[in-house]
């Protein structure tokens, strides 16, 4: 069910379109919290669901020996582009199997605000449809060669950061998850106390309000949840994202790429993953 809050935001988006201009996501530069290192090797995941094939983006170090810890990657409403597919390269290059999930199928990416509000308001109004599909990117990760299925985490931008909440509120397969400046009431609450949980928020993000942070610190500490939540101080909606400066002074809104609190929420991520994977 979407929550008067998440159509605030919705609509605000719509006019903005704030998380990302879709010329600027296709630049491999600008990712720039880390270089991808080592040998990558890519490979889809394929599930039909309803007629439609998704095809998720899995990338890993074949040279590593063993089985790797899986980390999903939800996408920001655009759909599995190219700035995601890049952020699953990082992570492969940090010795994880990573996984890029395609939510809309065939690697569909919008170009409007428009469409992408459409497509993703879709999975705020029919959460089990998000679930459904989103267990059968989980299905196809279990019979790939080089993942470990008893390690898994699940990150999330935007819309995928709320997503990400999401799955974790719902199932208790993750051992964390991770949201950057994503949504945190999304009308799901936490049905178990397993996963643990970073939360990595703009201190001056207009579109995530006190009260929100409010009510998501209550639920954690209710459920007795163990969770972590960061608040980047100067840092707007989308700082993790280079193109959002840009589409900043295009539409005249507060977003902004903030690179110090790209690196460290980046960097606080990989402690967390490591702690998680122990």
């Amino acid at each position: 069910m979407k929550t008067p809050k998440i159509l605030a935001v919705l609509a605000l988006l719509i006019s903005f379109a704030s998380c990302t201009e879709k010329p600027l996501q296709t630049d491999n530069k600008a990712i720039t919290s880390e270089q991808i290192n080592g040998n990558i090797k890519t490979e889809e995941l394929k599930t039909e669901i309803n007629g439609v094939t998704h095809r998720s983006f899995a990338a890993y170090n074949p040279d590593l020996e063993g089985k790797l810890p899986v980390v999903f990657v939800l996408p920001e409403w655009w759909g599995l582009n190219d700035y995601i597919k890049n952020r699953v390269k990082q992570l492969a290059g940090l010795g994880y199997y990573a996984v890029g999930v395609d939510y809309y199928g065939d690697q569909k990416v919008v170009d409007t605000p428009e469409e992408a509000q459409k497509l993703s308001s879709h999975f705020y109004n029919i959460p089990i449809d998000a679930r459904r599909m989103f267990d059968a990117a989980k299905h196809q990760v279990s019979l790939a060669e080089k993942s470990d299925y008893s390690k898994m985490a699940i990150i999330g931008y935007c819309f995928g950061g709320a997503q990400a909440l999401n799955m974790a509120r719902l199932s208790d397969d993750f051992k964390g998850v991770v949201s950057f400046h994503g949504n945190l009431e999304t009308g799901i609450r936490a049905k178990n106390n397993k996963v643990k949980y970073l939360v990595m928020n703009g201190a001056a993000d207009s579109m995530v309000s006190e009260k929100e942070i409010a009510a998501f610190k209550n639920e954690m500490d209710s459920a007795k949840i163990d969770y972590k939540f960061v608040n980047y101080p100067n840092a707007l909606h989308a700082f993790t994202n280079p193109g959002a400066t840009a589409l900043g002074k295009k539409f005249n809104i507060p977003i902004a790429y903030n690179k110090d609190a790209d690196e460290k929420s980046w960097n606080e991520m990989k402690v967390f993953l490591k702690n998680i994977f122990k």
